[in-house]
């Protein structure tokens, strides 16, 4: 039986990819080395391999405060690096379906409390002088939402956004080793199954959020030009994103 080289799992990022060459509606993809996402880096990391260009210019940390615990972001010293705390004011959101999975709820309330959050995400990546990576802790919910919102800005097929959501699945027992989760063995008070749960990529949550989008006459730009998001933006993010 192989084993997996401890240095190999925890000495970068595993849940790391450029969001270019992606597919849009009209034949055309997205550009690379404009748009990242990952799992949360750590201290002394290697470069992703698959990256056009690294360091990024500049990285937006998606978590909490608490998930902080005051430290220093690891790549603090090589990009600027913005806190956007996408929970902060998330509540449940609305469903009229009891077998909603728990995370079609949580991506649900973000799409509805945590707007302002989104928007303050969609600009510090409209307005980089580089790459923008994008990141949380296993990089699979509220980095999955901010991507989702970013891709259907330029008409990335729906198939491939919910495509690129679901890839986490698996990285994820990768990631769950970086988060020490199951390293060597399961905390303490934690269930597996709930574990489980939290950490799967069901496609029907993303694909709700893309759902919520796409009511808007103008789909996702419509959304956000309810919230403040002026045309000449969005056509700056499409002329950057759109290859």
């Amino acid at each position: 039986m192989s084993t997996t080289d401890p240095a190999d799992v925890l000495g970068g990022l595993v849940n790391f990819r450029d969001l270019g060459g992606l597919p849009m509606r009209g034949g055309t993809f997205t550009a690379p080395g404009v748009l990242y996402r990952s799992d949360a880096p750590h201290v002394g990391d290697r470069a992703p391999q698959d990256a056009p260009e690294w360091p990024p210019a500049a990285v937006v940390d998606l978590r909490d405060e608490v998930e902080l615990d005051g430290a220093p972001h690891p790549m603090a010293d090589v990009a600027e690096v913005h806190q956007v705390p996408l929970l902060e004011d998330v509540r449940p959101g609305d469903s009229d379906r009891p077998d909603d999975h728990e995370l079609t709820v949580l991506y649900q309330g973000i799409v509805d409390h945590a707007a302002k959050k989104l928007v303050e995400v969609f600009r510090i990546v409209l307005n980089a002088g580089g790459p923008v990576l994008i990141h949380c802790a296993a990089g699979k919910d509220r980095t999955g939402v901010s991507a989702a919102l970013l891709l259907s800005l330029v008409e990335v097929r729906r198939d491939a956004v919910v495509a690129d959501y679901v890839r986490t699945d698996g990285n994820m027992f990768r990631v769950l080793q970086r988060l020490q989760v199951l390293s060597p063995e399961l905390p303490p008070g934690v269930d597996v199954d709930s574990v489980r749960e939290l950490m799967s990529t069901p496609a029907e949550a993303i694909e709700r959020v893309l759902g919520r989008f796409a009511a808007h006459p103008g789909g996702a730009a419509d959304w956000l030009r309810g919230h403040g998001v002026t045309d000449e933006e969005l056509q700056r993010w499409r002329e950057r994103f759109a290859s």
